[in-house]
């Protein structure tokens, strides 16, 4: 019995564990890698803090009800061994919920910028070590669907050609 509710306890932290995704523009997926993306220029018009809701896919509650249930049911005789079994599984099923929920969400920032034809657009991405100020230029980069916003690389001016030495005329 002790290992099944060992079992039990490491599905569902297996569970917590595989739900820790991110959506940070610093890491790309690898459905995006090698892919031609589009890139457009705009400018900030101002950003804010988001927090980004967690899931509840019904994962972390069943891991949890099952655990619960488990756990529960090893208490007392028969009769306590059910009722505490049922009511384990409603409470791991309310901690599990909980847990995938928290696990999932995500601090991020929300950017408004205005691309170069006027037109104005929203894009909410996880934090990432950069900042976006009023007024910064950033490319909007689009694969499949996703879009992130990150600082527009400085364009150095063109290096003027020399000048041709001209011979003096005879």
């Amino acid at each position: 019995m002790k290992h099944l509710v060992i079992r039990s306890t490491l599905i569902v932290a297996a569970v917590a564990l595989g739900a820790c995704s991110t959506t940070s523009p610093d890491v790309v997926s690898r459905s995006e890698a090698q892919r031609l993306s589009t890139v457009v220029d705009a400018v900030v018009l101002n950003s804010r803090p988001v927090v980004v809701e967690g899931q509840q896919s019904g994962i972390g509650a069943a891991a949890g009800s099952v655990a619960g249930g488990v756990a529960g049911s090893g208490v007392g005789g028969r009769r306590e061994a059910m009722v505490v079994g049922v009511i384990g599984a409603v409470v791991g099923g309310v901690i599990g919920n909980a847990v995938e929920r928290s696990t999932t969400r995500e601090e991020a920032v929300e950017i408004l910028v205005q691309l170069k034809n006027g037109d104005r657009r929203s894009v909410v991405q996880a934090k990432a070590a950069e900042t976006f100020n009023p007024g910064d230029p950033v490319i909007l980069v689009s694969t499949g669907g996703r879009v992130r916003v990150t600082r527009a690389p400085a364009i150095a001016p063109p290096v003027a050609e020399p000048a041709k030495a001209t011979e003096p005329q005879r």
